[in-house]
């Protein structure tokens, strides 16, 4: 989708932006109008990005914390997260963190805790060291990232990458969400054996949630290509009311071993209450003490880790982002990179500071992105709904994880649209995109499937003769993910 389509299809549903002196403050500060976008497109679409992403606020606490040591991950030292605690401070982030984005960038990209780096400091991090050890490091990694984005070199590699391997990357979330939206709506599941995976139990689709699923995505899908003012919003809400509905004649419950055909995550019932008061004692419990735990070199070897997945997922979300809504260049560029790609590093230090894990670009922010939004109003509308989160709890629940993942499909399909930018006649670029697009959801990782990308082109060209063709950077970075692949093996021989 390009800006001039975007203006077209403005005028076409009758929300031809304002022009002249008409134009107020809210206008110009947000570039709305230059953008072919309205305000009331903006608002929806920081509504739809924060349903999209409200699971956030119930989920990342669900990994982090717990109810008691028994039921959450435990450090070295036997310490633990509440889960009041890590819902309160991950609203509070998100929505500070998506609110400075959209005032500083300018882009409807909204930033909360990424769910790859929470995974990896419950599972692999805090078994040697803590809880506000594991924090350090992250703000460690943040403060990296800041750095490179400061001086450029973040914006440098940025440029590095060919613009046919920055359209595969957009291709590729857009199958990663996808796969995403069918796995937390059970569509598809893991086998006990044989293929890795398969629609719903065993073939067939068995549970009513997922029936859910299916309903909204067909609603979204007809609404989308109808082109409905508020396609996107509509079915969400719209399903919810039936999911409610259908709780409360079935009381189907939440998943479990012993009810497997609940719903995950949260079960769509009005809630007893509305507001609940946020703990945030969890701000600033972070400590450096890692590197005195466990030795340097393995304290190293962990930020190493934490930087490649922040800093390559994030800037493969933010190109596929920016390509979706028309605001990329043929390149791939898009305003304010430079300005995006810091205040996304601050995120990082943000989380680490809060205990709410580092904050990153939402790739869920296409939900948004796909209802229209253009500019940084989005954010703001999505930020401050975040926050006002942190007080509503019990509602953010309301909206079950089955409906929101039809919205991730309907959006993943929309960013197909990029694969007609690349010309797939050229086996040198073919096998590069092609590892690039189905990388990212077969090992459920933005950041490997842009390393398995730059590593396969760099050899292409290389291989083919064509080495000049190659800029510097990326044969540094492709060098860095090899470390990467090979971190585990790497770190044992080095005793870390």
């Amino acid at each position: 989708m390009t800006l001039l389509g975007t203006r077209r299809d403005a005028a076409e549903n009758d929300e031809t932006p304002t022009t002249g002196t008409r134009r107020g403050a809210l206008d110009r500060l947000f570039r709305i109008t230059e953008r072919g976008s309205t305000t009331g497109r903006e608002v929806r679409g920081g509504l739809v990005t924060f349903f999209a992403m409200a699971y956030i606020v119930i989920l990342n606490p669900l990994i982090l914390g717990g109810t008691s040591a028994e039921n959450a991950p435990t450090d070295v030292a036997g310490g633990w997260l509440a889960t009041a605690q890590v819902g309160a401070v991950t609203g509070l982030a998100a929505g500070v963190l998506t609110i400075l984005f959209g005032l500083v960038a300018n882009l409807p990209f909204a930033l909360a805790a990424g769910l790859g780096i929470n995974s990896f400091l419950a599972v692999a991090v805090v078994g040697d060291v803590t809880w506000p050890e594991a924090m350090g490091l992250v703000l460690i990694n943040g403060l990296l990232i800041v750095l490179l984005a400061v001086t450029g070199a973040r914006s440098a590699i940025f440029n590095a990458v060919p613009r046919q391997l920055k359209a595969a990357i957009t291709v590729g979330i857009g199958l990663f969400i996808a796969f995403i939206g069918f796995v937390d709506a059970g569509f598809v599941t893991p086998t006990d054996g044989g293929p890795p995976v398969q629609l719903g139990d065993g073939g067939s689709i068995t549970t009513v949630p997922t029936l859910v699923f299916v309903l909204g995505l067909i609603t979204m899908g007809v609404l989308v290509a109808r082109k409905v003012k508020g396609g996107l919003l509509i079915g969400l809400v719209a399903t919810t009311l039936v999911a409610i509905v259908v709780e409360a004649v079935l009381q189907l419950g939440p998943a479990g071993e012993d009810n497997p055909g609940g719903w995950h995550l949260s079960v769509p019932a009005l809630p007893g209450s509305l507001v609940s008061v946020p703990d945030l004692s969890l701000l600033g419990q972070f400590s450096f003490g890692a590197f005195d735990r466990i030795g340097a070199l393995a304290a190293t070897m962990l930020v190493f880790t934490l930087f490649f997945t922040n800093f390559f997922d994030a800037m493969g979300t933010m190109t596929g982002l920016a390509k979706q809504g028309g605001l990329a260049d043929a390149d791939g560029n898009f305003p304010r990179i430079k300005s995006a790609l810091v205040v996304e590093g601050v995120g990082a230090v943000v989380g680490g500071a809060t205990s709410s894990s580092s904050n990153t670009v939402f790739v869920d922010s296409a939900a948004g992105v796909g209802e229209g939004a253009r500019t940084g109003l989005a954010s703001v509308v999505t930020g401050g709904l975040f926050l006002v989160a942190m007080f509503l709890t019990p509602l953010t629940a309301v909206v079950p994880i089955e409906v929101a993942s039809g919205a991730l499909v309907v959006v993943g399909a929309m960013m197909m649209r990029e694969i007609k930018e690349i010309d797939l006649g050229d086996f040198s670029v073919a096998l590069p995109v092609f590892l690039t697009v189905v990388t990212m959801p077969l090992t459920y990782s933005i950041a490997n499937g842009i390393g398995i990308g730059f590593i396969t082109w760099v050899l292409l060209r290389f291989a083919c003769g064509r080495a000049r063709d190659v800029h510097p950077l990326l044969w540094v970075v492709a060098a860095g993910f090899l470390v990467y692949f090979v971190r585990g093996p790497l770190s044992a021989a080095l005793g870390a």
